[in-house]
C-alpha cells in the first residue's frame, strides 16, 4: 500500500526576504529563457535534427534525399556514407549554386560529429533552402549505431 501521509512545517516569514519581505526588490517574474540563454523561437535555427537511425530509415525506404558531408576530403577518403556527397563548409558559400536542385528538396547535411554540419544547415537556410536537416553526432553516431564498418576519428 502506498502511504499517503504529509507532514506541514510552519516558518516564519523573514523580514529581510527580497521577495515576501517588508520591502521586496523582487516583484515580477524574469525572462527565465533570456536569462539562461534559451533562444527565442525566431532565433533557433531553421532547421530539424535526425538521427542516424532515423536518416538510415530514410535510405531503407528509398526516400530521396541529398546526404551532404561537409567535412574535408582527407576526411572524406578515411570513411564516408554510402551516398553522401561531398561539399566542404570552408567552400559550401561559394559552391551553393550546385545545389540549386534540392532547394525545396529534403537536405541531410552531415560532418563528423554534428558541429559543422549545423552550421552548413544554418547557411543553407539562410540561402532559401527549405527542407534542411542535420545528422544529429554525424559520421560518428552513424558508425556507432548504424554501420560499424564505417571508420571513426578525425576532427572537428
Amino acid at each position: 500500500a502506498l502511504d499517503m501521509s504529509f507532514h506541514e512545517f510552519r516558518l516564519r516569514k523573514d523580514p529581510e526576504c527580497p521577495v515576501c519581505g517588508d520591502r521586496p526588490t523582487v516583484t515580477e517574474l524574469i525572462d527565465y529563457d533570456g536569462f539562461c540563454g534559451v533562444p527565442r523561437p525566431a532565433e533557433r535555427p531553421a532547421f530539424r535534427e535526425r538521427s542516424a537511425a532515423e536518416v538510415a530509415a530514410m535510405q531503407a525506404r528509398g526516400e530521396e534525399f541529398l546526404l551532404l558531408d561537409v567535412r574535408e576530403p582527407e576526411e572524406w577518403e578515411a570513411a564516408r556514407i554510402e551516398g553522401a556527397r561531398l561539399v566542404p563548409l570552408g567552400v559550401l558559400g561559394e559552391r551553393i549554386a550546385e545545389l540549386e536542385a534540392w532547394r525545396a528538396r529534403p537536405i541531410v547535411a552531415q560532418c563528423r560529429s554534428g558541429g559543422r554540419s549545423a552550421k552548413a544547415c544554418a547557411l543553407l537556410v539562410e540561402h532559401g533552402f527549405t527542407d534542411v536537416s542535420n545528422l544529429a553526432g554525424g559520421i560518428e553516431a552513424w558508425a556507432l549505431t548504424v554501420d560499424p564498418r564505417v571508420a571513426r576519428g578525425g576532427s572537428e
